[in-house]
This record gives structure tokens, C-alpha cells and sequence, in this order.
């Protein structure tokens, strides 16, 4: 199992300490699952970007080649 360290000041030690504590959560666990939540959060809006452009982009005209070299003069 790997170890990573994160840097925090001496405020939001206390505060993520204090949650901690209040809600008897286990330290790793809750640092391991606010990551994977962001992580996940993340791919979530990225996928969902995707789909939203692959359906703005079903709306709109489709040129073929010779159509834009037309339209450009080539």
C-alpha cells in the first residue's frame, strides 16, 4: 500500500481534524474518499461536456470536402 503526504496549514489541520473527530471518521478514509469523490466529480463533468458538444454537434451542417474547397476557393 502506498503513503502519500499532503501539506496543510495549521488552520485546516485543525478544522479537517476537528470533522474528523465530531463525525469519528477514520483520518485515511475520509482524506482517501474526499480525493476519490473529487476524481470522480471530475470524469463526471468531463463526460458530460462530451455529450453535451456530440449533441450540439448533431445540429449543425455538415460540408463535405469539395463543399469548404469551394467555399475557400481552392
Amino acid at each position: 500500500m502506498a503513503i502519500i503526504s499532503v501539506r496543510v496549514n495549521e488552520e485546516d489541520s485543525k478544522l479537517i481534524h476537528e470533522y474528523v473527530a465530531a463525525n469519528k471518521l477514520n483520518m485515511s478514509q475520509f482524506i482517501r474518499e474526499a480525493v476519490l469523490d473529487k476524481i470522480e466529480d471530475d470524469l463526471n463533468l468531463d463526460e458530460e461536456r462530451i455529450v453535451r458538444a456530440l449533441k450540439a454537434a448533431e445540429g449543425e451542417k455538415k460540408y463535405d470536402h469539395t463543399e469548404v474547397w469551394k467555399m475557400l476557393g481552392v
